[in-house]
């Protein structure tokens, strides 16, 4: 069976056949090339012949971390003790709860290669260059600064110390930092430069940056012990080591990583089974779907993360997605919402993980001008900025199809240009809309269960507020 392609690309006859015959790495789809110019159109014809046998039998687990190996910084069980009680002796930093978010994210290799918060020169290469220069020459991709702000105050307690502890929120120590460096932190060229505008009302700059202190502190760090939220949730967070085994266990030779951070919709799920099929039809014999919500900050107007979870936990339930196929576990990564940029991280992040395929779709990370009606960042501009992202070459990107309710068919399906009024889009706020209103979505636009979880959702928020005290006014 034929396999045929159509991308927009600008190719030379010698890297099409270098394509074609990858033997460095076999198991990259030949629709996938990561090029930097984008000017005419091609269609590539693959037919099984033109695959190597070997796809069937790869593992998900040999697609190489960033840096060549997972970084683990959590300190061994038998020397936990001993280290606690000599960061207890050093200065400390008190972390707050997204500063605690990040040490979750490093110390489980997420960043990998990445072994603390940023150094000056480890900072200016992902603000100036979304990537870092390893020491072999090699480049991987690092497209937000992962970094520790402390005020003036901090600063000078620390004074010429070279290792710092951290203490957690609820003030238990977390770790230690060593080898620190602290330099300074310019926060409009900061925020500048990772959202492309210096706009009021960006979320993650109003939580994290602009009450945060005017230095910046970087070093190797180490983690007394896992990160746990105690929320009842800690079984969904499986660091980037588990999913490998995981995906080894189910016998996995294809991963395809999808995020999200609103609720499931049969749209969403169409989608997932659409690029199954697709790697099925490739050759591919069991692909696993890695359903990867993100779990750390977001905006205050998102579905919290037990409400998503619950409603995930029902898509299942009813069989919209399989079991069998399905991973489902969290990203504990906070939110930037800083589109093209943000989804390089979401992307690399799930390298880590083990995922050889990433599906993209309109305006990731994305989010509306603060101060304006429209979009903050093109809708298009995301996959088409991963599709050429140095440093993300080994993963496959999926962009998917457009997918909307078929008032014809009562369904959601792929959008038929050919018939435009037969197709109603639901975005995600006409979504939190109805739930909200108490009103039911159109007949198919998602399971039953995983709705019935929004309503109730939202109905204990109207009994919050109806259950509040007015508030008092003085004249």
């Amino acid at each position: 069976m034929a396999l045929t392609v159509h991308t927009q690309l600008s190719i030379n006859p010698f890297f099409l056949s270098v394509c074609r015959t990858n033997t460095k790495n076999p198991t990259s789809p030949i629709y996938h090339l990561n090029l930097l110019r984008v000017t005419h159109s091609i269609t590539i014809t693959a037919t099984p012949s033109s695959m190597s046998s070997r796809v069937l039998s790869v593992k998900s687990s040999l697609i190489e971390p960033d840096g060549g190996s997972l970084i683990n910084l959590v300190v061994p069980d038998s020397e936990r003790f001993s280290r606690e009680r000599e960061a207890s002796e050093l200065p400390h930093v008190k972390l707050t709860q997204i500063d605690l978010e990040w040490v979750h994210v490093i110390s489980e290799g997420w960043a990998s290669p990445l072994k603390g918060f940023m150094r000056e020169d480890e900072y200016l290469q992902s603000l100036h260059f979304n990537s870092m220069r390893l020491k072999d020459g090699s480049v991987v991709n690092m497209s937000l600064p992962i970094v520790l702000a402390i005020d003036d105050e901090q600063k000078a307690k620390i004074g010429g110390s070279s290792d710092v502890g951290l203490i957690g929120p609820s003030g238990d120590p977390v770790g230690v930092l060593k080898g620190i460096q602290i330099y300074k932190h310019n926060k409009e060229e900061r925020i500048a430069r990772t959202w492309g505008t210096t706009a009021p009302g960006l979320p993650y700059v109003e939580e994290v940056i602009t009450p945060a202190g005017n230095w910046l502190i970087g070093g190797d760090l180490e983690v007394f012990k896992p990160i746990k939220y105690n929320d009842g949730l800690d079984h969904y967070r499986l660091s980037p080591q588990q999913l490998r085994k995981e995906f080894d266990k189910r016998q996995a030779d294809a991963v395809f990583a999808f995020q999200l951070r609103n609720p499931v919709h049969n749209g969403h799920a169409l989608l997932m089974n659409d690029t199954r099929r697709r790697l099925l039809e490739m050759g591919y014999k069991n692909p696993i779907l890695l359903l990867h919500p993100l779990g750390g900050y977001t905006k205050a107007d998102d579905v919290p993360l037990d409400v998503r979870m619950e409603q995930h936990s029902k898509v299942l339930e009813d069989d919209v997605l399989d079991p069998e196929t399905t991973v489902v576990a969290i990203f504990p990564s906070p939110m930037h919402y800083a589109g093209p940029t943000e989804v390089q991280w979401h992307a690399k992040a799930r390298i880590n993980a083990g995922a050889n395929f990433y599906i993209v779709g309109r305006d990731p990370a994305g989010m509306s001008l603060p101060t304006e009606k429209r979009d903050l960042y093109d809708p298009d501009h995301g996959k088409l900025v991963l599709s050429m992202t140095p440093g993300l070459e080994k993963l496959n990107i999926l962009p998917f199809r457009v997918a909307a309710y078929d008032q014809k068919e009562k369904k959601m399906a792929f959008f038929d240009p050919s018939r435009p009024q037969d197709f109603l889009f639901i975005s995600g706020t006409k979504m939190r809309t109805y739930a909200r209103n108490g009103e039911n979505p159109p007949d198919g636009f998602m399971c039953p269960g995983g709705w019935r979880v929004l309503v109730q959702y939202y109905e204990s928020l109207q009994a919050e507020e109806t259950s509040k005290p007015p508030s008092v006014v003085s004249v």
